[in-house]
């Protein structure tokens, strides 16, 4: 797997970027592995995917990303730079400077939606929000991680607002 640099990964993220965003997903800082979910090479990137399958169809491995484009979803970092190798205060410190650059991509992207990806994150995304005089609804999801519990509790969560940007599928399913 190539190291993407940050330069790299922002150019890959903003090839995705909607025109309209519906709904901003926000994590807490792309993973110290190098993984990203632009590079459909993460947990995220699966977990998502598979509530994206779940909820339309038409969905699938390989139009995912520009599924999740056109649906007007997308995904931003808190902070730039990964931070899952610090210690604990030094995670707070990069989250708490993570709120100012939040700021600015609210005020620059206009979601009608917010949705930290990790509750850890929640009052960081919050302080964002009203430093930016946002208004709109935050979705809180827990990160869907690796056991079958979070993963559960973040279909859970996700799903009922995935199922309001797809519409004509989610009528043909109750049915």
């Amino acid at each position: 797997m190539k190291l993407l640099t940050l330069q790299e990964r922002e150019a890959l993220r903003e090839s995705f970027r909607p025109n309209r965003i519906r709904i901003l997903f926000v994590g807490e800082a792309p993973p110290v592995s190098g993984r990203f979910f632009y590079s459909a090479n993460s947990g995220l990137f699966r977990a998502m995917r598979d509530v994206f399958k779940a909820v339309n169809p038409r969905v699938n491995d390989d139009n995912f990303l520009r599924m999740f484009q056109a649906s007007g979803c997308y995904l931003t970092d808190l902070y730039p730079k990964p931070v899952d190798h610090l210690d604990a205060k030094s995670r707070r410190r990069a989250r708490v400077a993570g709120e100012e650059l939040l700021s600015e991509r609210l005020i620059l992207l206009r979601p009608k939606k917010v949705a930290p990806v990790l509750r850890a994150i929640v009052s960081h995304v919050s302080n964002a929000v009203s430093r930016a005089k946002w208004r709109g609804e935050i979705i809180e999801l827990p990160y869907p991680g690796r056991w079958h519990r979070h993963r559960a509790e973040f279909v859970k969560a996700l799903e009922p607002t995935l199922r309001e940007l797809f519409p004509e599928t989610s009528s043909r399913r109750s049915r």
